[in-house]
């Protein structure tokens, strides 16, 4: 067979450098990989036009995707895992509060349908009895699925977020970090609040992923597998081996994640349905582990 050539996007992580780099390759395909930086502005691309054969994905972003029917398939290959509670920020000038106290203020996040926000909500709804309903969410961009109806207030265009906190005009933002010595978390101890957290759920949140076309998927499997395989021994070379793994790989080994953030995703209304863990793969993808 031919050998194929592939445009892909990944971010630069250590266990994917490898990969990136051409050291490690594959007999059946080349990967060209087109950089994006942030590695999140690849998403609307990837979801919207297919742009790339294989591509770096926030969760909820697939998902969102997979619930308007994009002939997306998903791999069981973590690029982006975090423990989420320091992505959460407020300045204390302006009184002191917590996670609980969110009900009635005025909460600034980049798009509603990010994966770290969804996650934070998840965890201020679940674990700290938030009704996220009661927030004044306020947004900065669009969602990268174009049919999701985004109903949040959209900050005027030459707003910056976090400047939006400092001057009072935000209470709180989620899905930021600063080294500003005025911002403080919203969690009192991030740290702490993840270890009890995952000490409960057993569960590293997962950020991104990966996806091929559908076309990519049905015409060649071989090769999804192979991009598979090749992530994998990427990871194995520089071994990651952490506890608990923030990049896992395989379906058993992302089920407990993914079932949680499809709790979460719904919950908040982001897709019509829970899905089955199987059921964000297809025939190839499943049987990888």
């Amino acid at each position: 067979m031919d050998r194929l050539k592939l445009k892909a996007v990944l971010g630069s992580h250590p266990h994917v450098q490898a990969v990136k780099s051409g050291a490690l390759r594959s007999d059946l395909f080349d990967l060209d990989f087109i950089e994006y930086t942030p590695t999140n502005t690849a998403f609307k691309p990837m979801v919207r036009e297919q742009a790339f054969d294989v591509c770096e994905m926030a969760i909820v972003t697939f998902l969102m995707a997979k619930a308007h029917g994009k002939p997306l398939v998903l791999l069981p290959a973590a690029m982006l895992g975090r423990f989420q509670h320091s992505y959460a920020l407020y300045d204390p000038a302006r009184g002191s509060f917590g996670p609980s106290d969110l009900e009635g203020k005025r909460v600034g996040i980049r798009s509603f349908t990010t994966t770290t926000g969804a996650w934070i909500r998840g965890i201020l709804a679940n674990d700290y009895g938030v009704n996220l309903d009661k927030i004044r969410w306020i947004t900065f961009e669009d969602p990268h699925v174009a049919e999701y109806v985004d109903t949040t207030e959209r900050a005027a265009k030459d707003k910056k977020i976090l400047q939006m906190l400092l001057d009072g005009e935000l209470d709180a933002v989620l899905g930021e970090t600063s080294n500003d010595p005025k911002l403080k978390p919203l969690f009192p101890d991030p740290a702490a609040e993840a270890a009890k957290w995952y000490a409960h759920r057993g569960v590293v949140p997962v950020n991104h992923l990966v996806v091929v076309t559908e076309q990519l998927a049905k015409s060649r499997p071989d090769v999804v597998a192979g991009v598979y395989d090749l992530l994998k021994r990427n990871k194995e070379q520089v071994g990651l081996a952490t506890a608990p793994d923030l990049v896992a790989f395989g379906i058993e080994a992302n089920r407990k994640p993914l079932e949680l953030i499809v709790d979460y995703a719904f919950q908040q209304a982001l897709i019509p349905r829970r899905y089955a863990v199987e059921e964000l793969f297809d025939e190839t993808t499943r049987g990888l582990n």
